[in-house]
């Protein structure tokens, strides 16, 4: 398996459109960062649960995903699957996310995501942040559109379990969906850990890449 390393990471950027769509695209990643550089700071934004009880969720939920980081979380009240008809709003919130963090890796979802609010979400961050690392999450559902992911972040069987405990723990209004379980959670992240050579792993694409491989 090829493997090109980030280099030294000291801010990173995470977005979702809902609360819960962090962790379950980036969790592992997210405690895998934070394990290994106490400090590093997480500017983290989800568009939609600003003022409601999955609000409260996000918050613990993202404070236990980033052990000893720096975590900088807004939560804001676009309503949940109606972010074509708000563009300007969610144009606005990435914006200011820009102005101020100069982050070193953005995860964010796919831009090809049968859900319109992930689906623009992920193309306002590629224009946004149009001169960084950004990693496309994927997030299983009912819309069956998991494709052919491109990038991969190896997990442990310990983190791979500790981001499913972590899940169920603090998203209990999520608990009633039928992929919400540790099935679906830990199934996934073996499909994608035997493609890159791991026990469990979690997939991202990336659109564009630059390489600094010497003159």
């Amino acid at each position: 398996m090829i493997r090109l390393g980030a280099g030294p990471l000291d801010r990173i950027v995470a977005v979702g459109a809902h609360c819960d769509d962090i962790a379950i695209g980036a969790g592992g990643t997210l405690l895998a960062l934070c394990s290994a550089r106490p400090g590093l700071r997480v500017d983290a934004l989800v568009l939609s649960g600003g003022g409601t009880d999955r609000e409260q969720e996000e918050r613990a939920a993202l404070a236990a995903f980033c052990p000893g980081a720096d975590l900088r979380l807004t939560v804001d009240k676009m309503p949940d699957g109606r972010f074509p008809a708000h563009w300007s709003d969610a144009k606005a919130a990435v914006e200011e996310l820009r102005e101020r963090s100069e982050p070193d890796l953005v995860l964010a979802p796919r831009t090809d995501d049968a859900h319109q609010d992930h689906r623009g979400l992920a193309r306002l961050m590629t224009t946004a942040f149009r001169d960084h690392l950004v990693l496309g999450y994927e997030i299983v559902k009912w819309d069956g559109d998991l494709g052919r992911p491109n990038t991969y972040q190896p997990l442990s069987p310990e983190t791979a379990e500790q981001k499913i405990a972590l899940l169920q723990e603090h998203y209990p209004s999520q608990r009633h969906r039928p992929w919400y379980d540790r099935e679906a959670f830990l199934g996934l992240a073996r499909i994608r850990g035997i493609e890159c050579h791991a026990r469990y792993a979690e997939a991202f694409t990336v659109t564009k890449l630059t390489l600094d491989l010497g003159d």
